[in-house]
């Protein structure tokens, strides 16, 4: 007799909370039960919902990283002269070492590299401030030149 009474007691015990959780005004024990289970069934499908929604954005996100990889980046290089130092911004398709063959060109040309800023996320873009060695005077279009090529021979290299 105690033991049931005990049983009674503990279930009452557990079932006391599950009101609060399912928001049910009935007293019940099955209503309860079955307003909870629905609750959990509600729940299982806004959670197969938002997992859908999260595959669906993941594969957007590839198909858009997939046309950037395809648009073909037109090779760009301006250069600007500001006084002694020459500014050179350079954009291009992503790939190869073209950071190296852009500071060769560089070196070919007798130019100091005082500061450079690179990004390579989704292509090749470099803003470099350079200044002749020597006190040498170098002509816009030579360096303009000179870094097509380098960016031109190390895309054929690697293709």
């Amino acid at each position: 007799m105690v033991t049931k009474l005990q049983r009674r007691t503990k279930s009452r015990k557990k079932l006391q909370f599950l009101p609060t959780l399912s928001n049910s005004k009935s007293v019940k024990r099955r209503s309860i039960v079955l307003n909870v289970l629905l609750q959990c069934h509600k729940l299982k499908l806004k959670l197969e919902g938002i997992h859908r929604e999260y595959q669906n954005l993941v594969a957007i996100r590839n198909q858009y990283f997939t046309l950037l990889k395809h648009i073909q980046t037109p090779k760009e290089v301006k250069v600007e002269k500001v006084g002694e130092e020459l500014v050179v911004k350079v954009s291009c398709n992503k790939g190869g070492d073209k950071l190296i063959s852009v500071l060769e060109a560089f070196e070919e040309l007798g130019l100091n590299v005082l500061q450079a800023k690179v990004s390579c996320s989704h292509l090749f873009a470099m803003e470099a401030i350079a200044v002749a060695r020597d006190q040498q005077t170098t002509d816009i279009k030579d360096v303009t030149q000179a870094i097509l090529k380098a960016i031109e021979k190390q895309g054929s290299d690697h293709i």
